[in-house]
């Protein structure tokens, strides 16, 4: 991967993604040559995007991505492409339906979405909320049944 290529992923992010003000995008990556450029060093700041670097020799670092990956090899790979946009048709609806709308068990069962925007916690109130309107009307139905 060379440098043009993750400013022009990044820019491309930041065409399609509507970011909060109040909490500016990071950049988690691993130490290869177009991450430590000076090229892009300069290109971030520009963008006012903060640039974390994983520990060298440490893959863990980057085990959500890593995680990610998994995920949409697993899915993408149920069919067969028989030209570069269908499958790059495919990835998109896949990095949509992964960030919007499936539930990850290690965000609480919420979507990345929910967690970047800062909805989570709302949400979490919400279930926590029908969660014990449900067990005081279970308790009262089994109570009237005795």
């Amino acid at each position: 991967m060379k440098v043009i290529d993750v400013k022009n992923t990044i820019d491309k992010v930041l065409f399609t993604v509507e970011l909060p003000e109040n909490r500016p995008p990071k950049l988690l990556s691993d130490n290869g040559s177009c991450y430590i450029s000076n090229e892009l060093a300069a290109y971030l700041q520009e963008k006012n995007i903060h640039h974390v670097r994983g520990k060298p020799l440490h893959p863990q670092t980057q085990g959500k991505i890593e995680r990610y990956h998994r995920s949409m090899k697993n899915v993408v790979t149920l069919d067969n492409y028989f030209s570069p946009g269908q499958l790059a048709v495919k990835m998109e609806e896949f990095v949509k339906y992964y960030n919007f709308q499936r539930y990850h068990e290690s965000l609480e069962n919420l979507t990345p979405s929910d967690v970047y925007f800062g909805n989570g916690q709302k949400k979490l109130k919400q279930r926590k909320l029908i969660k014990t309107e449900h067990y005081k009307q279970e308790k009262n139905s089994s109570k009237k049944i005795n």
